[in-house]
C-alpha cells in the first residue's frame, strides 16, 4: 500500500528526554535488517555514549501499517542514532502464528484486538497492549470503475468479481461484519491473506472491486478509486500495539511503542488517514 510522502518529523524534545530516562538499561544481542527491510536474526542493545536507546529491534506489524510504520521507524532511527528498526509486515493472523511459534520479534502491532488477544492469552506480551489508531473499510475499484460499482450491495450482484481478505485476517473479519449489517452475501472470487494483496488485485484490474481500509485507498494515490458506504461503521477496527516478553531489547521495544503512541507517530498515522484510537 503506497502512502503519500510525509515530512520527516523528529520526536518532541520532551518525549526524547523521557525515552532517554526510560531506556538506559538495555541488554541482549542479535541482528536484523534496516527499517523497512525483511526480518532477520533477532535484536541487540547497548547503551549509547549519550545514554539514550540503542541497538536493534524487530517489529511485526499488520500489512496495512507498512507505509506509516516504515516512516515512523525512519524518524525513530533519525531521532535516536545507533538504533535500527526492522519490520515484518503481513496479515495479523499470520504474524500471531509466527510469534506463537517462537519467531524472534520485539514488538507486535495488530490490525484488530482479536488477534492481539491471542498473543496476550498466551502471556507473550511484556505489558498490556495499547490501542493507537482505528480504521474502517472502503470499497476499492480500478480506475474508471468499469463495473460501475456504486454501493456495497453491488458487490453481491451476479458476475461482479470481488476480492476480500480471508476470514481469519482482520480485514476479512470486518468484511463479514459489514455484510451482515447490510444483509447481503458477497461471493468473492478469491480470499487473500492480507489487505495489501486485495488492493494489488484491484489495482491490477484483476477484480471489479475489493474491500480494503480507508487508508489503503488514500495511500494508493489514485491507483484505485474509493467508494464509501454507510455500513462501514459496523466494523471499525482498533489497532493495538505491545512490546513482547521475548524481546532481546525490551528498553528499545518500549521506546518504539511510545514513539507510535506519542505525538510524532500519531501525526504520521493521521496524515495517512487513520482515525484516533476509540
Amino acid at each position: 500500500m503506497n502512502r503519500r510522502p510525509h515530512v520527516l518529523r523528529v520526536l518532541p524534545v520532551a518525549t526524547a528526554v523521557a525515552l532517554v530516562l526510560g531506556t538506559t538499561a538495555c541488554g541482549g544481542s542479535g541482528s536484523g535488517d534496516t527499517a523497512g527491510g525483511s526480518r532477520s536474526g533477532g535484536s541487540s542493545s547497548s547503551s549509547s555514549s549519550s545514554g539514550g536507546p540503542s541497538g536493534e529491534i524487530t517489529v511485526f506489524a499488520a500489512a496495512s501499517l507498512k507505509k506509516t510504520f516504515t516512516r515512523i521507524g525512519a524518524d525513530f532511527e533519525k531521532a535516536h542514532p545507533g538504533t535500527k528498526v526492522t519490520f515484518s509486515f503481513a496479515g495479523s493472523s499470520d504474524l500471531v502464528a509466527q510469534i506463537q511459534q517462537g519467531a524472534p520479534a520485539d514488538v507486535f502491532a495488530s490490525a484488530d484486538t482479536k488477534n492481539m488477544d491471542r498473543v496476550t492469552a498466551d502471556s507473550l506480551t511484556a505489558a498490556p497492549p495499547v490501542v493507537f489508531a482505528s480504521n474502517t473499510l472502503e470499497i476499492a475499484v480500478p480506475k474508471g470503475n468499469p463495473a460501475h460499482i456504486a454501493s456495497l450491495a453491488d458487490l453481491a450482484k451476479p458476475g461482479v468479481k470481488v476480492v476480500l481478505c480471508a476470514p481469519a485476517v482482520p480485514c476479512g473479519s470486518a468484511a463479514a461484519k459489514v455484510e451482515q449489517a447490510a444483509g447481503i452475501d458477497i461471493e468473492p472470487v478469491s480470499e487473500e491473506q492480507s489487505v495489501t494483496d486485495v488492493l494489488g488485485k484491484v489495482t491490477a484490474g484483476e477484480a471489479d472491486a475489493g474491500l480494503v481500509y480507508v487508508t489503503d485507498v488514500k495511500g494508493a494515490s489514485g491507483g484505485v478509486q474509493g467508494i464509501t458506504f454507510a455500513q462501514s461503521s459496523a466494523a471499525e477496527n482498533s489497532y493495538p500495539i505491545a512490546a513482547l516478553k521475548a524481546s532481546r531489547n525490551p528498553a528499545l521495544a518500549d521506546a518504539f511503542v511510545r514513539a507510535v503512541t506519542g505525538d510524532a507517530g500519531q501525526q504520521v498515522l493521521a496524515a495517512a488517514g487513520f482515525a484516533k484510537a476509540p
